[in-house]
Order: structure tokens, then C-alpha cells, then sequence
């Protein structure tokens, strides 16, 4: 049972990625793409926040007492990967708004025929 108390973040980084991942690939709304791109780029962040941490690690602060410190590396790095996740998730829902803009719908199906029809 302590192996699953240890390990469950990487179930739930399975979790969130397999399906974030099947929302991206089967869904045809541009919207929930970028909703599932979202929760593939939750799930990484999961990962390696998860790598990062060490049993009974402590902050890197130094003293006499704790000698087992975790790296703040990695998490500094998921704080900057966060920004840039939220700041590609904007720019993706402003593309989807011009795409709504210009053909009246975010369904890819329905921009698919209405460039067929545009074309032929």
C-alpha cells in the first residue's frame, strides 16, 4: 500500500496523458483540442515535478539537521513551462476565435467543406 501512496502521481500522470492525448486526437472542436493539449501539458508537468522530489528531501536550506535536500531546479523550471503553457493556450484560443470569425464554426469538419467549397 505505501508503494501506491509513493507511486500514484505517476498513475495520474498516465492518466492525464493518455487522455489528454485522445481528446487531441479524436476530437474534431478546436476548442477541446486546446483543452486537450492542456491536460497533456498538466500531465508532463506532473512528471517531472514528480521526478524531482526525493523521500524525505527538504528545502535547500543548510543546516546541521536535514542532509537529504530536493533540487528546486526542476520546479523552477515547471513554474516558467506553466507560463508558456498558459500563454500558448491564449494564442491557440486567439486562432480559434479568428477561425470562428472567418468560417462561423471551430469544427474541423465543417472548415474542411466549407474550404472545399471555396476552392472547387
Amino acid at each position: 500500500m505505501t508503494d501506491f501512496l509513493y507511486f500514484w502521481n505517476h498513475f495520474a500522470f498516465v492518466i492525464l496523458m493518455v487522455s489528454g492525448l485522445f481528446i487531441i486526437i479524436t476530437s474534431q472542436n478546436y476548442i477541446k483540442k486546446i483543452v486537450g493539449l492542456a491536460i497533456f501539458q498538466t500531465s508532463v508537468f506532473v512528471f517531472f515535478v514528480s521526478l524531482a522530489k526525493i523521500i524525505d528531501g527538504t528545502a535547500p536550506i543548510l543546516n546541521s539537521v536535514n542532509n537529504v535536500y530536493s533540487n528546486p531546479l526542476p520546479h523552477v523550471l515547471i513554474l516558467t513551462a506553466i507560463v508558456v503553457g498558459v500563454a500558448t493556450s491564449a494564442l491557440g484560443l486567439a486562432i480559434v476565435l479568428q477561425i470562428y470569425k472567418n468560417y462561423g464554426s471551430v469544427e474541423e469538419n465543417e472548415i474542411k467543406k466549407e474550404e472545399l467549397k471555396e476552392n472547387s
